[in-house]
């Protein structure tokens, strides 16, 4: 191996000793990357036998430990938090019905934080789950801190008069900290409850994931681990074989995965090498530990100089449409100047709401693809796609229905859906329907009078046709002979080819051919078919129903989110978790103001604290304040706000530095003080 003009620290990092674990740490664009590629090499080139591991996202420990289940006979299927989350809804099933042994006897008050809203209770108790998870602390553990931290919180309360902490509350929240001894009696009864409701269902939900093998990535590496430690044997077979591991971004790393690590290489981690920044710890979905990660390093070579120093310019304008014109100008212009559209991106805090920037690109012709917390089902063309199936599915689901007669496809006016939605010249036709007469759909099972709607029947059977104008009653006359072929097609044709023809035959293309947004449309429409398509080879049996009905799910979750590498021909949006171990030439920072980057400091209504237990936000049962006492104090004595705003910052600063050569930054609307959230743009000034 030949190293060429590597400046001394990286040198170091390349020669450092491979017995020991080695951390290679230092700010973007020092050359960590590098060094870690270089030590690779030269590892392999010294021990050819070996076969390194090699971890250059979170996902490769999830791919490696559910191999590793597999290999040992555990019949496994890997799935994401949304799956997970309807998981973790049937666990919560039968507290939502107060049909727990304990409720009924009594034992437990079900008037507890968030359970008078189970939507609410689900969301945030699943997300505590995760973050316990990832923590490594088990139900009993938990359980056990949770009624210890709540007896040593309330039998030794603070002084809720400090005038820091009155002053660090908010004036609507003082109320919260005048509570008597008899109200924080009342509080520390909830919140017991509180614990043993959330360890039950926590236990639950391990049972039900372990039962029916449906793991998540964090729940592959914990079995995995699990399974290490049951068999020693297996862990040195493991360390025998690979004897060595890189790992990437380190700082990224949780418990469970450092742990996973430790039973495969042993408490020292001989033979590990971490490469990582620990100022690029800002995770929002994850709990992460890259402060215990480098501490375990026997050496750490740091790294000081950044190769990479972008010119800044700073802009803010009006309002967003004004931000997202200006942002499509400044790509367009980048693009002329002969830059490559995939090493361009415009980096967001979060891609869920970015639909406005992506119609400015395309209005210009720039061609975009969206990747991180994106809904793929959600897409405005994907929702048109699956209205076409829904179609053939069930026509009697009318929200699907007006989409597709009203979209560019089919493009029927207001009037005549109107003409469509309303009774027939003789509505005593539909109660002579003969028994035998086969169902407009492709539902399987007894067709149900009740749905009898008229929309449905009157597209179906023409009875308005007579009513519309020409061009209209052509237009429907299309859609019902394309439903049919359509209809006979879905008894017929494999999965994948009949969502082709459907979306081929009843989808208007967006734009002129090879135009901006006829490449995005197509991008959308493949991610949509590839999740789809997923989704029937994890269950070859599913029918068109059980589908629709997946992505039903999945239209309305929170946890969707679509990550790949950039994509060749196209700007990137991206958000920062998305843009993870990338960097362009040319760099967006958007939105760069509070509420958007950073996000405001929302605490979820259950947090955890391994000395205080469960942290309860909300004041269940008859309460004068919304607030417990203990949550305002845990706000204060932690200084959550503060450490919140510093990993949004260390955030920003990881955006800024994904450009090699550029970044704007930017931002809309009137520069606030800064009080209540930091403003990035305005500081940089």
């Amino acid at each position: 191996m030949i190293v060429l003009e590597l400046a001394p620290e990286q040198r170091r990092a390349v020669e450092a000793p491979f017995d020991a674990c080695v951390a290679i740490v230092g700010p973007s664009g020092s050359g960590k990357s590098t060094s870690l590629a270089q030590r690779l090499e030269r590892c392999r080139e010294s021990h050819p036998g070996a076969q390194p591991l090699l971890f250059l996202h979170n996902a490769a420990f999830a791919a490696f430990a559910f191999e590793l289940l597999r290999a040992r006979g555990r019949n496994a299927t890997l799935v994401d938090d949304v799956d997970a989350e309807l998981l973790f809804a049937r666990a919560c099933e039968s507290l939502f019905a107060m049909q727990w042994e304990t409720i009924a006897q009594q034992q437990l008050d079900p008037e507890v934080p968030g359970l008078r809203s189970p939507e609410r209770f689900l969301s945030s108790a699943f997300r505590l789950i995760r973050r316990l998870r990832d923590a490594a602390i088990a139900p009993q553990t938990f359980l056990a801190r949770s009624l210890q931290g709540a007896t040593e919180f309330y039998a030794n309360p603070p002084n809720f008069a400090d005038p820091r902490l009155l002053s660090a509350t908010k004036a609507l929240y003082h109320d919260s900290l005048d509570a008597s001894p008899q109200e924080l009696n009342r509080q520390y009864r909830r919140e017991i409850d509180l614990a043993k409701i959330l360890a039950k269902l926590y236990e639950t939900y391990v049972e039900l994931a372990e039962r029916d093998g449906r793991m998540t990535e964090r729940d592959a590496v914990i079995a995995a681990g699990a399974l290490l430690h049951a068999e020693p044997g297996l862990s040195s077979e493991l360390r025998a074989r690979h004897r060595f591991a890189f790992v990437d971004e380190a700082q990224d790393l949780s418990a469970i995965q450092l742990r996973f690590l430790s039973a495969i290489f042993g408490d020292a981690l001989a033979g590990v090498t971490f490469c990582g920044d620990p100022a690029a710890e800002f995770s929002a979905v994850r709990m992460t530990c890259g402060r215990e990660v480098f501490a375990r390093a026997a050496t750490t070579v740091e790294m000081r100089e950044r190769y990479r120093a972008p010119h800044r310019e700073l802009l803010r304008v009006r309002d967003e449409r004004d931000e997202a014109d200006a942002i499509a100008g400044r790509v367009a212009d980048w693009l002329e100047e002969g830059h490559r559209a995939e090493r361009i991106a415009v980096l967001f805090r979060s891609v869920a709401n970015v639909a406005a920037y992506e119609t400015a690109m395309l209005d210009r012709e720039v061609p975009a693809a969206i990747a991180g917390d994106v809904n793929v089902f959600a897409d405005r063309r994907a929702l048109d796609a699956l209205a076409l199936l829904w179609n053939v599915y069930d026509p009697f689901r009318h929200e699907w229905l007006l989409r597709t007669l009203a979209g560019p496809a089919f493009g029927l006016s207001d009037a005549s859906l109107a003409i469509l939605c309303g009774e027939p010249p003789d509505p005593q036709r539909p109660l002579f329907a003969l028994d035998e007469e086969p169902p407009p759909t492709a539902r399987s099972g007894r067709w149900s009078p009740k749905r009898d709607l008229r929309l449905g029947w009157n597209v179906i059977r023409g009875e308005r046709d007579a009513e519309l104008s020409d061009d209209g009653a052509q237009r429907v006359a299309r859609f019902r002979r394309l439903r049919e072929n359509w209809l006979e097609a879905s008894r017929h044709e494999p999965f994948d080819r009949f969502v082709r023809r459907v979306w081929r035959e009843g989808l208007a293309r967006e734009g002129e051919p090879q135009s901006a947004r006829a490449r995005g449309q197509q991008v959308a429409l493949g991610r949509l078919y590839d999740r789809l398509r997923a989704f029937c080879a994890a269950d070859p049996r599913a029918t068109l129903g059980d589908v629709l009905a997946h992505a039903e799910r999945r239209i309305d979750s929170d946890l969707e989110s679509w990550d790949a590498p950039p994509l060749s021909g196209f700007v990137q949006i991206r958000s920062i978790e998305a843009a993870r171990g990338h960097e362009f030439d040319r760099v967006v920072v958007a939105n760069a103001f509070p509420g958007a980057f950073p996000r405001y400091y929302s605490p979820d209504a259950f947090l955890f604290s391994p000395r205080l237990g469960m942290i309860p936000k909300e004041n269940a049962g008859d309460a004068r304040a919304s607030r417990t006492a203990k949550f305002s104090y845990y706000v204060f004595a932690s200084k959550a706000p503060q450490h919140y705003y510093a990993r949004e910052r260390r955030a920003f600063d990881y955006a800024v530095q994904r450009a090699r050569q550029r970044v704007l930054i930017t931002a809309h609307g009137t520069p606030t003080r800064g009080t209540s959230a930091p403003e990035f743009l305005e500081e940089l000034r």
